[in-house]
């Protein structure tokens, strides 16, 4: 027969057939319980000290589940591990999926936290959570809240502990603490998910952390070859390796030699070349008092205007064939003959516009 559940895959109600017809059993009537019933139900009472209610097996089993739900929604250190390191993306509902994919279920699917143990990961998460800072905060429910700032925090002890990429984290809390900010100001002109006190707590966290990142002091190692010791064409094929401006200028910090290297005219010409095409060149042409280019001044100039290109060690890929999302290196199972030609890589940007309802 049907079931008459408020969803349609649900067990439904439990019914008995009688001679006036079919008629729902419930747990406490006491029909149940006579000897002329055809159907015999058997309960384990179990007796609760604190408020003395009587629970069936199944609500003994529902409780205990929810209980266990509420502990893992209350821990904010706690986080939901699962075997599978992928998720279906489904914007709408169907009969065959309830609901739609949301932040906080990503960040726990593809599990962020030991993305960020990965070098090849590292800028990649740290690139998206700057993204969500700047327009997707106020979006993001209370459980993705305290994902983020678990991987946030993680990510700060990190490079603490390291040493590594402290810039770029420097740079994701400024943008969050602006946010911020302007959101705890304009408090009831905008929704903030979640009582202003903890969001209040947060930044003071957040001005924590910049204050720990600003009096980080990078241990000297005196063992073995330093950067002096290289010859200079070594030197200048290790500048030419960065993709960041920023790495140049603070490398060229370093000693005079480097600094010379780093002001080196065709090193700006083929970062900006990289990063740009020629007809941003053409509306931000930056000539010195000789006609030359200032392709330094050129690059600066154009970051401020044009998105540079992201280069990232791993991304995400999406299957356009089974609609998931997914690390590379784990997988999916892909049901497509060739599943190789519908993998897709997806940057962070494209990241936040599979989740954007």
């Amino acid at each position: 027969m049907p079931f008459l559940g408020q969803d349609w895959r649900s067990p439904g109600w439990s019914w008995i057939k009688t001679e006036d017809g079919w008629k729902r059993c419930e747990s406490w009537s006491r029909d149940l319980e006579s000897e002329n019933n055809p159907r015999t139900i058997s309960h384990s009472i179990i007796l609760n000290s604190d408020d003395e209610e009587i629970f069936s097996n199944e609500e003994q089993e529902y409780t205990s589940k929810k209980r266990k739900k509420d502990h893992f929604r209350n821990d904010t250190n706690t986080q939901c591990f699962y075997r599978e390191k992928w998720i279906y993306v489904h914007k709408e509902s169907t009969r065959e999926r309830h609901g739609y994919c949301t932040l906080g279920e990503a960040f726990n699917r593809l599990d962020f936290s030991s993305a960020i143990q990965d070098i090849r990961r590292f800028t990649y998460v740290v690139k998206l959570l700057q993204l969500i800072a700047k327009s997707q905060l106020t979006s993001l429910s209370g459980v993705a809240q305290k994902n983020y700032f678990n991987i946030l925090d993680k990510i700060v002890q990190k490079v603490l502990d390291d040493h590594q990429n402290p810039r770029l984290i420097k740079d994701l809390l400024q943008d969050l603490s602006s946010t911020l900010c302007i959101l705890i100001r304009g408090v009831g002109k905008s929704v903030l998910v979640g009582n202003i006190n903890i969001w209040i707590c947060r930044l003071e966290t957040i001005l924590r952390w910049q204050q720990q990142l600003q009096n980080l002091q990078v241990t000297k190692v005196n063992d073995g070859l330093t950067l002096s010791d290289l010859p200079l064409h070594m030197l200048n094929n290790i500048l030419y390796r960065f993709s960041d401006g920023w790495d140049i200028v603070t490398l060229g910090q370093v000693t005079p030699t480097l600094s010379m290297l780093s002001e080196d005219r065709r090193l700006w010409k083929k970062l900006c070349q990289y990063h740009f095409a020629e007809k941003q060149f053409c509306r931000h042409l930056i000539l010195s008092e000789k006609g030359h280019v200032e392709w330094k001044l050129m690059y600066f100039a154009l970051q401020k205007h044009y998105p540079p290109r992201e280069q990232y060690g791993d991304t995400l890929h999406f299957c356009r064939h089974c609609s998931i999302l997914f690390w590379k290196d784990s997988g999916h199972p892909c049901t497509a003959a060739d599943p190789d030609s519908c993998f897709m890589p997806v940057s962070p940007q494209h990241f936040i516009d599979l989740f954007k309802f």
